[in-house]
């Protein structure tokens, strides 16, 4: 069964909301390993960023992938939501990018950075964006428009950034090892030599520091970098890590795929989340301050009860309303769930992050009406037929229709592909 090949098929699913206490699956979709997550305000929306070189925003009210951004050239290490809705993503190849949701291109572009930016934090008034670079620096920008701060002083990458509550000074650390809290008004930096690189900071509202070190220990401090303490996390490097909303809670992530739990209080550990023991790249909390998301090199974006240590997914789950019910015990259906999220089958449910897939055979590409397609695509002569559906998953979307804004994926399988096909020829007639 290679369902983990069929959920890299084109976006993900995602079913009940927390709101509805039911059974929720995984967010499937990215082509590589989710590198970044970021929660709105609301709670209603989640953006992610894969090495893939996509970002995908996901809407929990609608329990659906609503878009796809590609912009970057290589992964997106960072992603960001404004408190006006407005989506920042940060890559690889050291670009920023501001989107409006709905768009296809960028509202605005950051340029700046000579190396991969890693990582992103929004000022509490959501009128700055901070980011931190493998160029040793951190630069401050106005989302509204103005002239951006350069900060320099680290020796090695900065691997993380974050924004004191007052909003005027800015907290970033790397691999020097160092922390640095930078007074954004005049004044000095007070620096902070640690003892091993420093790959992940979070501030609490009450302005206490935390960070998650190479060592796999977390390292509290206090506004003005004193120690505080120090916390055991984790066997291996601390990658990853989040503060609830309420500040309550640490979680910290690992490349064997645990995420750790600790009470910032008291800095004991709490719980150890286990997940598929491959790298946890990034950890976010719902605004509830009990949920917990994660992505990870298994390409899935996973909820957890950071209260109880329980998943609450499940790899497949069906809803009253699920569009496959009727395809029950069809190995063609279960490769295409993980495309329901963005792709329907009838005209009647139209077009969601994806066109409805309703019709396909026979038509040509980048023709159906309503639909905004990528430039590129209408300039292809390609008819969609069972043959050439399963060429595009066996070669890829890059490869066979390059130009595409779908993330790069492909289904190894020779079986899955023509139960695939064959699925969507009953299905979308």
């Amino acid at each position: 069964m290679n369902r983990v090949m069929a959920c890299r098929i084109v976006l993900a699913l995602l079913l009940m909301p927390l709101a509805l206490g039911g059974a929720q699956a995984q967010l499937r979709g990215h082509g590589g390993p989710v590198r970044a997550l970021a929660i709105s305000p609301d709670g209603q929306t989640v953006l992610s960023g894969s090495f893939d070189a996509t970002a995908i925003r996901w809407s929990l009210a609608r329990n659906s992938a609503e878009q796809v951004l590609r912009f970057h050239d290589s992964a997106v290490n960072a992603v960001a939501i404004l408190h006006d809705g407005r989506l920042i993503t940060g890559g690889q190849d050291g670009k920023i990018a501001v989107w409006q949701p709905g768009f296809a291109e960028p509202i605005q572009q950051f340029a700046g950075h000579t190396a991969p930016v890693a990582a992103f934090a929004v000022s509490p008034d959501g009128k700055r964006i901070a980011s931190a670079s493998w160029d040793h620096t951190v630069r401050v920008w106005m989302v509204g428009g103005g002239a951006d701060m350069l900060l320099e002083g680290h020796q090695q990458n900065v691997n993380g950034v974050a924004f004191m509550p007052d909003g005027k000074a800015v907290v970033s650390v790397s691999s020097d090892p160092e922390v640095r809290i930078w007074p954004l008004g005049n004044g000095v930096p007070i620096i902070v030599k640690q003892a091993t690189p420093l790959n992940a900071v979070a501030v609490a509202s009450d302005g206490e520091i935390v960070t998650g070190g190479g060592d796999g220990k977390i390292y509290v401090l206090s506004p003005q970098g004193e120690a505080r303490g120090t916390v055991d996390a984790l066997a291996t490097p601390v990658i990853a890590l989040a503060l609830s909303g309420d500040g309550k809670l640490i979680a910290a992530a690992g490349i064997r795929g645990t995420v750790t739990i600790i009470d910032r209080a008291t800095r004991k550990v709490l719980r150890t989340l286990v997940g598929p023991g491959l790298p946890v790249w990034s950890v976010a909390f719902l605004p509830d301050n009990r949920t917990l998301m994660t992505g990870g090199a298994d390409r899935l974006i996973r909820r957890w009860n950071a209260a109880t240590g329980e998943p609450l997914d499940s790899a497949v789950a069906a809803t009253p309303n699920d569009p496959l019910t009727a395809y029950n015990g069809d190995h063609g259906a279960e490769v295409f769930r993980a495309c329901v999220a963005c792709h329907t089958l009838s005209r009647d449910e139209g077009n969601r992050a994806g066109p409805t897939l309703a019709g396909i055979f026979g038509r040509r590409i980048a023709t159906l009406p309503g639909y905004n397609f990528s430039p590129a695509l209408k300039q292809l002569d390609i008819v969609w037929t069972k043959e050439t559906v399963a060429k595009l998953f066996e070669v890829g979307p890059a490869q066979y229709t390059p130009g595409t804004k779908m993330p790069e994926q492909t289904i190894n399988s020779a079986e899955d592909r023509r139960a695939l096909v064959e699925f969507l020829a009953k299905a979308t007639q």
